[in-house]
């Protein structure tokens, strides 16, 4: 269903976490819980994948996920302050101990010239350590942006284990 290097993405992520004992969790605007897909497609997931969210309304991130709906409003759902606080709010409603989270303009419309098609905020959180976000600015269709965005959340979730472990 996914391209090979996101199947392998995955599978590597997986074997990673649990071999560490650890979960993740999901929280899903701009792609709509492919994310999720991504590392469910592979057998054996459910030893790591402790939840995902798909909240792609505003209403959806402030219900499910305690977003302050003055923080979408200051801010916008796209910003590095949603994806924080998408995260954040996926670990504290969850069993996980890492949590990434994706907002962004997939696409073919809504985009302005601050938050232009293909922009995107990835964030992670781990439980009692850090959450930060990135930005990131992708090119092509919404099916390029959103794949990319997909694999770039599966590489934040890899390089954010070994926080956990360091912990």
């Amino acid at each position: 269903m996914f391209p090979d290097h996101i199947r392998d993405l995955a599978v590597a992520l997986l074997a990673e976490y649990s071999g560490s004992g650890h979960m993740v969790a999901t929280a899903e605007s701009c792609t709509g819980g492919l994310i999720s897909g991504a590392l469910t497609e592979v057998a054996g997931s459910s030893q790591v994948v402790e939840r995902g969210f798909v909240t792609y309304s505003n209403m959806a991130k402030t219900e499910l996920l305690n977003v302050p709906a003055a923080l979408i409003h200051a801010h916008g759902a796209v910003s590095p302050e949603v994806a924080v606080a998408m995260a954040v709010g996926a670990l504290a409603r969850s069993h996980a101990d890492v949590a990434v989270a994706v907002t962004g303009v997939a696409g073919p419309d809504g985009g302005t010239p601050a938050k232009p098609v293909g922009r995107v905020y990835i964030a992670t959180a781990v439980r009692h350590g850090p959450a930060k976000a990135k930005e990131y600015t992708f090119p092509g269709d919404r099916s390029a942006v959103r794949l990319a965005t997909v694999q770039t959340a599966l590489e934040r979730l890899r390089a954010a284990r070994p926080t956990l472990d360091n912990r």
